[in-house]
């Protein structure tokens, strides 16, 4: 299968992106606190089940011939996702929607720049997931088929709408036009094809790296949702709707997962 084959892949999410960000041009400053809450566990839900269904069993299938090994390159690659984005998190200066403190290293970045940075920053995990499933149809490996990376795309896709629309709305709110928060929100969403480009590149020239690169964005996504999105998704007053959206969440990601492979 050729790159043009597989680009549809890499930018089905970013689509989801965008779509997301329209948001702002037909309604509000902002969703509801409960509706933004409700949409975060949707979203953790997606990328816990993307996570285990669509890289984590993978990684350790493609690394069967190990025996009772076999975990080791799930594990490591799992643990260097997270290094990975809890070093970009300490040293990326970000600021969350919900939030007037930014995080990371001293910035003279404007409040728009460190929000557009913040989602950024969750969008890079997502991007690697595409990118190591459209590596696999490339090569073939661990079985994969275009309809299994058109599952992770789509359900990436579809939790990528209320992500795109929880930034643009909170750009709007702080001073932004329609036109320039939809803009920025477009912008954080770029770099998930940008960085499944990458990760196909390494998988293409580290001979091996594949099961450990699988982990890894499991990793990363799994980052993500443990410091940031469940944490929002629960801030202020107690409610089970979260919790609920989560399972529907992963639900869904996992029918994707078993249906269209």
């Amino acid at each position: 299968m050729a790159w043009s084959e597989i680009l549809p892949l890499l930018l089905i999410p970013f689509a989801g992106t965008m779509i997301g960000s329209a948001a702002v041009l037909f309604l509000g400053d902002r969703f509801a606190e409960r509706i933004q809450h409700i949409l975060l566990g949707f979203a953790s839900g997606v990328m816990v089940a993307a996570s285990v269904w669509s890289l984590l069993i993978p990684a350790m299938e493609e690394s069967a011939s190990m025996g009772n090994l076999a975990w080791i390159p799930a594990t490591a690659g799992f643990l260097l996702g997270v290094l990975f984005m809890l070093l970009l998190d300490t040293f990326t200066p970000h600021l969350h929607p919900d939030s007037n403190k930014p995080e990371g290293p001293n910035s003279k970045l404007g409040r728009s720049s460190m929000l557009v940075l913040a989602v950024t920053l969750h969008n890079i995990p997502e991007g690697m997931a595409v990118g190591v499933v459209a590596a696999g149809v490339l090569t073939g490996e661990v079985g994969m088929t275009f309809a299994g990376g058109l599952a992770l795309a789509i359900g990436l896709a579809i939790q990528n709408i209320p992500e795109g629309a929880i930034i643009s709305l909170p750009l709007r709110a702080s001073g932004n036009s329609k036109g320039r928060a939809f803009g920025y929100g477009t912008l954080s969403g770029l770099v998930e094809p940008l960085s499944a480009v990458i990760t196909i590149l390494c998988i293409e020239y580290i001979s091996g790296a594949f099961p450990y690169m699988l982990a890894f964005a499991a990793g990363a996504m799994i980052y993500v949702v443990v410091e940031e999105l469940i944490p929002e998704s629960h801030d202020g007053r107690h409610s089970n709707a979260p919790t609920i959206a989560f399972a529907i969440g992963f639900a869904l990601m996992m029918v994707l997962d078993v249906a269209l492979s």
